[in-house]
């Protein structure tokens, strides 16, 4: 009887593995958060272009395009080993961007970010598949809010850290201590207790294995909508994204500025993770995902008005309304997908959902050289009530997940 009326998110945050998970997701996402800052402002003082600064979220996205490929080696063998293991590589890795110096070495820059990005996709493909198997179904909405929470609540403190490390030491500092934070979460992740199987040798061509997660996805009524929805959401945050150094110069600020924003929109996030997996339970994954598209749209086109507390406004809105519609996708993959395939279709739906991301961010680095970004913020916010309207109809995902 009290472990039914126990507060969910306390349910999942006694769980050892849940908290030793979440701890990895805060270590490492402090690091990612803080080089994500860094790299733009990096590119922007050192070629005083806001679409070279851009690429850099476009070298990092660009691997979700492989999705479905790189998904398979998430299914081919434990999840741990292969959780630490990518851990160490970009502890590694990372280090190598010290020799980043002038407009020359961008290339350096560029190519770590898009390794790092690879590593990525495999490492919360094997996540997500691995949370599946230890966290009870009827807690994963709420320890999938945690997780957001953490993740994106790291812009709370990561975005300052890596402004005031960059302006001390550099952009190769806060390489550093992201490599840092990576060996840290391979420990972590090391400590987990998952018993796993060994999966069975795979049947079929590569090719084969990567289209059986698309399959999955476009045959299943509740996670068709979800995907194709949060796809065109993420398109215009990826345009929107583009417009952030834009945004930053309309007030009248250094490109640092931005990691104020970022660290506002930390904080929206914070305060609707703990509430996601009530209103997943209570609204249904469609309904819960168009309220958060609703919230996004309307914080997108006030962006457009050049004003500091707007401004900070619309960043803790896009905060707590962006991750309602990724929170619902995952936390349905995970729920409608068999343990054998979810790595691949953990890949896919990311690949489905946030390629349409790098292309706003390609779109929207060319744009903020040619069109006034106020413009585009207007359309966008516009644009963005589309998917949300269609997932207000009538659908299997609109029953709620008691």
């Amino acid at each position: 009887m009290t472990t039914k009326t126990t507060w969910p998110v306390a349910r999942v945050l006694r769980d050892r593995d849940a908290g030793l998970y979440l701890c990895g997701v805060v270590v490492s996402g402090f690091g990612t958060s803080a080089l994500w800052l860094a790299s733009g402002v990096w590119v922007k003082d050192m070629t005083g272009s806001d679409g070279l600064a851009a690429l850099c979220l476009l070298a990092m996205w660009l691997p979700t395009l492989a999705g479905p490929l790189l998904g398979t080696l998430a299914d081919r063998g434990r999840r741990k080993p292969l959780l630490v293991g990518l851990n160490v590589f970009l502890g590694v890795l990372l280090p190598g961007l010290v020799g980043v110096e002038a407009p020359g070495d961008l290339w350096l820059l560029y190519a770590v970010l898009f390794v790092y990005g690879a590593a990525g996709v495999v490492h919360d493909a094997a996540e997500s598949a691995l949370v599946a198997t230890a966290v009870e179904p009827s807690l994963l909405g709420d320890f999938n809010g945690l997780r957001m929470t953490a993740t994106e609540g790291m812009k709370l403190l990561a975005p300052l850290a890596g402004a005031g490390l960059y302006a001390a030491h550099g952009g190769a500092g806060v390489a550093l201590l992201d490599a840092a934070t990576f060996a840290l979460a391979a420990g972590l992740y090391a400590l987990l207790r998952v018993r796993e199987e060994t999966p069975a040798p795979p049947v079929g061509s590569r090719r084969r294995r990567s289209v059986e997660g698309v399959r999955h996805l476009w045959a299943d009524p509740v996670l068709r909508p979800l995907v194709l929805t949060g796809g065109a959401t993420m398109l215009c945050a990826g345009l929107n994204g583009a417009m952030v150094y834009a945004v930053v110069d309309g007030l009248g600020h250094s490109p640092a500025y931005s990691g104020v924003l970022y660290a506002v929109q930390g904080a929206g996030s914070v305060a609707v993770g703990p509430l996601s997996g009530p209103a997943l339970r209570h609204l249904g994954a469609r309904r819960f995902a168009a309220s958060g598209i609703v919230l996004l749209a309307l914080a997108v086109a006030l962006r457009a008005v050049p004003s500091d507390p707007v401004a900070l406004m619309c960043g803790a809105a896009i905060g707590m309304g962006l991750p309602a519609v990724l929170i619902a996708t995952l936390t349905s993959v995970q729920r409608e997908t068999p343990g054998a395939l979810l790595g691949r279709v953990t890949a896919t739906a990311h690949t489905l959902v946030f390629t349409p991301n790098v292309v706003g961010l390609a779109a929207g680095a060319a744009l903020v050289e040619l069109v006034d970004h106020r413009l585009v913020l207007m359309a966008l916010g516009v644009a963005l009530l589309v998917p949300a309207a269609a997932l207000c109809a009538p659908g299997p995902g609109t029953v709620p997940h008691r």
